[in-house]
């Protein structure tokens, strides 16, 4: 029987790259939440299930609307996965939006902070406390290979100030304590929990400031010299998913070229 991933804003970016990396290493369904990208979300399904026929992998990925930051569509989101698979097995809390400007610290507006928080911070907590809930229910019911786990997919900005998206900086950082709370809650009843922390990705989300982050690359910022691509995170979503860090809970993978290393 196969496992069931769902993953929060799979339309795009680092989303997407879990989703096909999910797909490329089998064994796994897939549920890909959108909030509004309805054709890219239905792209990246199609490409899915073509790379997992490539691979001699069945694989079943649907798709599910839901802004995440909303109570209604957070249920909707779980029910749909009750509805259609019965069971969950893996949460990849990833969606997740930048401030719609990025402005000084000390003129960050309420509006831009409850939005960022919103979304980045209060839908996956409250998303993962509904999914707890569910797959307490079938952790008890013993069913064959259940091996729950939440992953949070943070960012370097969790313990890196930028002033001019402050409240971007507060949400990050409030998934490490996500991870520990739910890690803690959950390691007696087998549900592992990690965050993933990636560095400087490429995505339409840094596309802005390309020319900026390669200069800051070549001039040494990570010790691996590169961007990191989406499928350096779907890579250990995978290992995470497969069951590579069996004694394992609460951990923070950083996903970064070696970004947070202190060097001298």
């Amino acid at each position: 029987m196969n496992a069931v991933a769902l993953i929060t804003g799979a339309s795009r970016g680092l989303g997407r790259g879990i989703a096909l990396e999910l797909a490329r290493a089998g064994g796994c369904h897939l549920i890909l939440n959108y909030a509004r990208d309805e054709a890219s979300a239905r792209q990246t399904a199609k490409d899915c299930g073509e790379l997992a026929r490539a691979q001699g992998h069945s694989l079943q990925a649907e798709i599910c609307q839901a802004d995440i930051a909303l109570a209604g569509d957070r249920s909707r989101l779980i029910d749909f996965a009750r509805s259609t698979f019965g069971r969950l097995d893996v949460l990849v809390n990833n969606a997740g939006v930048a401030p719609a400007q990025r402005v000084d610290l000390l003129e960050t507006s309420e509006e831009s902070f409850d939005r960022v928080l919103g979304i980045n911070l209060r839908g996956p907590f409250c998303l993962s406390q509904m999914a707890a809930r569910w797959r307490l229910e079938l952790t008890r019911s013993n069913l064959p290979s259940y091996s729950p786990k939440i992953i949070t997919i943070s960012s370097i900005s969790a313990y890196t100030a930028s002033v001019n998206r402050g409240e971007y900086c507060i949400a990050k950082a409030g998934l490490g304590m996500l991870t520990s709370l739910f890690a803690t809650r959950l390691a007696e009843y087998g549900i592992q929990v990690f965050e993933i922390r990636p560095g400087v990705m490429a995505t339409d989300m840094t596309a802005a400031v390309k020319s900026k982050y390669d200069q800051m690359i070549a001039q040494g910022l990570t010790p691996i010299a590169r961007w990191g691509e989406p499928s350096d995170v779907g890579r250990a979503v995978v290992a995470i998913y497969q069951n590579l860090l069996p004694f394992s809970t609460g951990e923070v993978i950083n996903v970064d070229g070696g970004f947070h290393l202190r060097r001298l």
